[in-house]
């Protein structure tokens, strides 16, 4: 698709004029009509306001002209997926698990394969074959090979470390002793808690990254901790497999 027809059809797709979008972006309606006709494209610092008016990519808007994959993991990208700066705009360099809120999630190489594998692994792909991938590609992605300028000097694994033993310091019953926090995007863990009038409520934002990892209960039987937690909270759960039945243990403010 061309960067008019992604225009002109975002523009559709969101109910707006085109001097509805001519006032969001700061151009006059003549400028949105040379872009949706193909005559002119918008310059960089307008591709940007598009990209956070319509929460896609510089790559969507110019008609995905690029294959994204992030540059930590290696994972391929699409706007659902792509990790976001500070400000909240995208960062089309990285999946939402690897960059969050302009933080690097992953300081530990070892770690991230650790973490990559399960999700690698089937009837075609062993779990050897994808660890020897890994170790293979991933030195060759920006991140690995920038890492002493992109890195923090250790300070997100500092606030990770803190985070553990506050967790572990609750002493839930059943909980085994939490070694690591892994980041999960909220929408994959956004599960719905039933309350006693028989509603049902989520406490997360699908569109936020947090930490948090699975443990099996020492109590063993079908049901698992769920635990996330970021700068605001740690929350603490039970559930049955793919997420049935959850409970909510402990939800406490930081």
């Amino acid at each position: 698709m061309n960067t008019k027809d992604v225009l002109l059809e975002l523009r559709t797709k969101n109910n707006m004029s085109q001097d509805d979008l001519a006032e969001k972006v700061f151009v006059t309606r003549q400028a949105v009509s040379r872009w949706e006709t193909g005559e002119t494209v918008p310059n960089t610092e307008t591709l940007k306001l598009l990209s956070n008016l319509y929460n896609v990519s510089i790559n969507t808007l110019l008609g995905s002209p690029h294959k994204l994959i992030c540059q930590c993991c290696g994972m391929p990208l699409d706007d659902s997926i792509i990790g976001r700066n500070k400000d909240g705009s995208l960062n089309e360099d990285y999946c939402k698990w690897c960059y969050a809120d302009g933080t690097y999630t992953y300081s530990d190489m070892d770690n991230l394969i650790e973490v990559c594998i399960p999700n690698m692994v089937n009837e075609n792909y062993t779990e050897d074959q994808a660890r020897e991938y890994l170790k293979q590609e991933l030195p060759k992605l920006e991140y690995w090979k920038r890492y002493e300028e992109l890195s923090d000097d250790g300070q997100f694994e500092a606030f990770k470390k803190k985070l553990i033993d506050e967790i572990n310091d609750l002493h839930i019953e059943g909980l085994p002793r939490v070694e690591k926090l892994n980041a999960l995007v909220g929408s994959y863990v956004n599960l719905e808690y039933p309350l006693p009038n028989g509603l049902k409520v989520k406490f997360l934002d699908d569109n936020v990254t947090y930490l948090g990892n699975q443990l099996e209960s020492e109590f063993g039987g079908d049901r698992c901790f769920g635990i996330l937690a970021n700068m605001d909270f740690i929350m603490v759960c039970t559930y049955e497999a793919e997420g049935a039945n959850p409970e909510l243990v402990l939800y406490k403010k930081r």
